[in-house]
């Protein structure tokens, strides 16, 4: 594989929706085999029984919540690279790949002791009911011994995202999805029908599987990156200077943006509360299946934002905000064409989709009434989500985090609440309360986002004639 020892910015600055879809394909193709993963993991956890898919259910917000955490910090070693890029700043840019290491180790240390010591008490405070707590926290023990791997694994696709490389971590992302959806069945059943070999380890055995595989991704990032030196950024920790300015920079979009995935988690938490309370484990289970379904809807959206977090933080970088506002309009017009023609497709073999995950018609009847109603909100979210991640790429955290409280504290929580647990009213209603929050999120994006970036080219229209004058 070629090393990569210009920046791309010129390239970028030529062909902006081509560098966009250079990014955002990569993503989606990535993404695609992590969904798919997800779905078949989620098919054999299937065959263990509803309970056990409701176990991994209630270690979803954990799951978020680690996940978001994580996200949230590589979004901010993203943008600051691509600005860094953009200002044609090499030493910027090596500088904040590695505080986003030094960033990696200590949330790794941290959140492996977090789960282990609290995660069993966790999962009892989000609603995992006695009968399933032991298979729940059997899972999620596991998932902490590789916790490390997880983090590092992020923030080495973070780093690489900055510079415009999206196609070699997918490359070894994938790696680790297929060799996981392989070891899934070896380690979660006895597999008695092929000799036998299968460890029969359970809900645990779906970790351990992933625990595994996430390892060997870590092993081959370190290989790539610190003896191949396949990057523009150079790993060269001997030069390393900590400098508060660049983990602020950093840390102004990440934890804005981590946060903001946290309360996504706890809203997803707070949705599964709900739904045991007002109707019972098999809501949750038919939320979850649905769930893995939106990862699906939302392949698309999630290549084109996080195309948009190096296109933009690059373009800001350069002051060239033509470009960012042209890049804007042209990943925003088609991610929500994309969804709506895939939401149209989804809503018509909904039936047929859910069925694939459950034999229960309890379960198939609500999934089906979640799917369908979510179908609906798909294409607005092609619209919110892209937004976020345009200020982030700009260089602003707080807006993420005030439009998700909004979105989830604000909105669709609290309705959620009133109509299953104070009105009593039909599952239907639940759902309901998630297109009307992901409407509002719709709205006030793009809103905040044209006038930022009017006021960035304001800004620097009247730095420039200071200078001139």
């Amino acid at each position: 594989m070629a090393v990569q020892k210009e920046s791309r910015l010129n390239e970028f600055l030529e062909n902006p929706e081509r560098s966009l879809w250079s990014i955002a394909i990569p993503v989606i193709a990535g993404m695609a085999i992590q969904t798919f993963y997800s779905i078949v993991d989620m098919l054999f956890i299937g065959q263990l029984g509803g309970s056990s898919i409701a176990a991994v259910a209630f270690n979803m917000p954990l799951y978020f919540f680690v996940m978001g955490i994580t996200f949230g910090i590589g979004t901010g070693i993203t943008a600051t690279i691509a600005r860094a890029i953009g200002e044609e700043n090499k030493e910027k840019a090596d500088n904040a790949a590695k505080h986003g290491l030094l960033i990696a180790l200590f949330m790794g240390i941290t959140l492996t002791l977090f789960g282990l010591l609290v995660g069993k008490k966790v999962l009892s405070i989000l609603g995992s009911p006695s009968e399933l707590i032991d298979e729940s926290w059997s899972y999620l023990r596991v998932t902490c011994y590789g916790m490390m791997f997880i983090v590092f694994s992020i923030i080495f696709r973070s780093i690489l995202a900055g510079e415009g490389d999206m196609k070699f971590p997918v490359m070894v992302a994938a790696t680790g999805t297929l060799l996981n959806i392989i070891l899934d069945p070896i380690f979660i059943f006895d597999l008695d029908e092929y000799g036998g070999f299968g460890l029969d380890m359970g809900v645990k055995g779906a970790a351990a599987a992933s625990v595994v595989s996430q390892m060997i991704v870590f092993f081959i990032f370190i290989f790539m990156l610190f003896f191949k030196d396949h990057s523009y950024i150079s790993f060269d920790m001997e030069n390393f200077v900590f400098s508060r300015k660049l983990m602020k920079e950093i840390l102004v979009v990440g934890i804005p943006s981590s946060i903001s995935m946290v309360i996504m988690s706890f809203g997803q938490g707070v949705f599964n509360y709900i739904l045991v309370i007002g109707y019972g484990s098999n809501a949750v289970a038919a939320y979850t299946i649905s769930g893995r379904l939106d990862m699906l809807m939302f392949l698309p959206i999630m290549g084109i934002a996080t195309g948009l977090v190096t296109t933009v933080g690059m373009f800001a970088g350069a002051k060239r905000f033509d470009k960012v506002k042209s890049i804007i309009i042209y990943a925003i017009s088609r991610a929500f064409i994309i969804v709506s023609i895939t939401s149209i497709i989804v809503y018509l073999l909904t039936p047929s989709i859910i069925g694939l995950f459950t034999d229960d018609d309890n379960i198939k009847d609500i999934g089906v009434s979640a799917l369908r109603i979510l179908c609906f909100t798909y294409p607005f979210v092609g619209i919110a989500m892209p937004c976020g991640r345009i200020m982030q790429g700009l260089g602003q955290g707080i807006p993420v985090l005030v439009i998700t409280a909004l979105r989830v504290l604000l909105v669709s929580a609290p309705l959620a609440y009133y109509f299953a647990i104070i009105d009593s009213r039909d599952i239907v209603w639940v759902w309901y309360s998630i297109a009307i929050s992901v409407s509002v999120s719709a709205i006030v994006g793009p809103i905040w986002v044209w006038k930022t970036i009017n006021e960035m080219e304001n800004s620097d229209k009247s730095s420039s004639n200071q200078s001139q004058s």
